[in-house]
């Protein structure tokens, strides 16, 4: 028999409905993985045993009463920047010290409501800022992905590293992850999973710790297309709580799941062949074309003119977002707080002392552009080039297109502390070159497995869709998965 932890949700689902297994011994499986691979991979920086068993046996009850949820006693890694209640809410930083809330985020709600087992906090970039996991006051993860005949440790991506990789390596059977600029799809990419930032607003975000407010989205990270569906259904909603969630009824999306793409209009934008793309990259885009074209699709080439000014401009409004939300830090209420003389300078030293130099760097770039005599030159600007790219992505859809298909990232998983991206801020700002588009429109995005490179490391190919229509992404991503098969790591750890 399959060892426990290798079923996806859906296979989960069905096997707890026939009485294969219990929603207990499932759990007892994923703990004991956990506890054999953790330090190791420094996946989860939080393990909640006992809370998961009280649930697991919950799940037992309700399944042997025949009133089972969508998500019935399915064990879930939760990134930490969700808040769970009287559970370690830290967003990875040093400056959270302590943080338990008296609360429940809305997604991690759903998740509970629908039935689903919380195993714990997965690890993460401090306060989501980071393409590669490493920022984390708890140190980096480690990708359960290897270079062929290599033991080098590679990044899992970021900043939803923890989630990406527990995935992979079996330690959940999925995990919620947020995405600002590319920290669902980037991450999925280099771990051979499937990660979906769905539309700004489809899931709601109220009890999720904030870096930059008008672009940030929680999604799921999973096996395959089938569970980043189903998991996706749960975590959606409305919510009074978030002005920015909006009321539309969230669909059955695994529905879309197998339907026909025969006649769907696919996008290949000119502008995300970028200079210096490695040739697999390319080579790998134009299989998924000819997968697309094999299953009926019809490729059209269509421009998006304003994406080169995508990353700077990103790089503009996120810092200066965050810099206003990180205000918020300041030793007084909660958390860490290192003393001064006076009010001012315990501010100063617990700014100093609580955050990483990633999140100081940001919050410095942000402060800059907000200030007076800034604002207008950077800020406003950045702003106008992202309405100018939100239209971009309105004209081709008003075209007829259904989807666009690009590469998820520019290269797959690289080294921890590896020098040339360590020592160059802006190389590792790279990372989301082809992912920041989707997040500047509020559009939905999903990373799917593609092929591995010459190294046997996983790579990706990202659809975008319109506004609020993830289940055409279900529904092509799903047709790239069949094409390019699955693909899992070697077990090392």
């Amino acid at each position: 028999m399959t060892e426990l932890t290798k079923f996806t949700i859906a296979e989960i689902r069905a096997k707890l409905a026939a009485k294969e297994f219990t929603a207990l011994e499932l759990t007892e499986g994923y703990l004991a993985a956990i506890q054999t691979a953790n330090e190791r991979l420094n996946a989860y920086i939080t393990v909640t045993a006992d809370k998961a068993r009280e649930m697991a046996k919950a799940s037992d009850i309700r399944l042997a009463q025949g009133g089972a949820r969508p998500l019935e006693g399915v064990p879930l890694g939760i990134k930490d920047l969700f808040a769970t209640e009287g559970v370690h809410t830290q967003a990875c930083s040093h400056i959270l010290d302590g943080f338990k809330p008296r609360y429940e985020s809305t997604v991690t709600a759903n998740l509970w409501a629908d039935g689903a087992v919380m195993l714990g906090k997965l690890n993460m970039d401090e306060f989501a800022m980071g393409s590669s996991n490493e920022t984390s006051y708890y140190g980096p993860v480690v990708n359960p992905w290897r270079a062929e005949g290599g033991n080098k440790d590679l990044v899992p991506g970021g900043s939803s590293g923890g989630s990406a990789a527990a995935v992979a390596a079996w330690l959940c059977a999925g995990a919620t992850a947020t995405d600002t600029g590319g920290s669902i799809r980037q991450p999925a990419a280099f771990t051979a999973t499937v990660g979906i930032k769905p539309t700004y607003g489809r899931c709601s975000r109220w009890g999720t710790v904030a870096f930059a407010s008008s672009l940030d989205q929680a999604g799921p990270i999973a096996r395959d297309v089938r569970d980043a569906a189903i998991l996706l259904k749960s975590m959606a909603s409305v919510d009074p709580k978030d002005t920015t969630s909006v009321d539309i009824p969230v669909p059955d999306y695994e529905k879309a799941i197998g339907q026909s793409v025969k006649g769907l209009k696919i996008g290949i934008p000119k502008e995300y062949r970028v200079d210096g793309m490695p040739s697999e990259i390319e080579a790998l885009w134009q299989k998924g074309i000819d997968w697309m074209r094999d299953a009926g699709a019809e490729i059209v080439d269509i421009s998006l003119p304003h994406t080169k000014y995508a990353l700077p401009a990103y790089y503009i409004v996120a810092p200066a977002e965050a810099s206003s939300n990180l205000a918020r830090y300041d030793g007084v209420r909660y958390g860490l707080r290192v003393p001064g003389r006076d009010i001012t300078e315990m501010y100063e030293n617990t700014r100093a002392a609580g955050f990483g130099r990633e999140v100081k760097r940001r919050i410095m770039i942000g402060t800059y552009v907000l200030s007076a005599g800034y604002y207008d030159a950077y800020y406003l600007r950045a702003q106008k080039v992202r309405t100018l790219i939100k239209r971009d992505f309105e004209q081709a859809f008003d075209a007829g297109v259904d989807a666009i298909l690009t590469p998820a990232t520019p290269s797959a998983a690289f080294g921890i502390a590896d020098q040339d991206m360590s020592a160059d801020p802006v190389k590792m700002y790279l990372n989301d070159i082809f992912t920041v588009t989707v997040n500047m429109a509020g559009l939905p995005g999903i990373a799917v497995p593609a092929g591995l490179d010459a190294n046997g490391l996983p790579l990706g190919l990202q659809l975008i869709g319109r506004a609020f229509d993830e289940e055409t992404l279900f529904r092509t991503a799903h047709v790239i998965e069949q094409a390019a098969g699955k693909f899992e790591p070697k077990r090392w750890w």
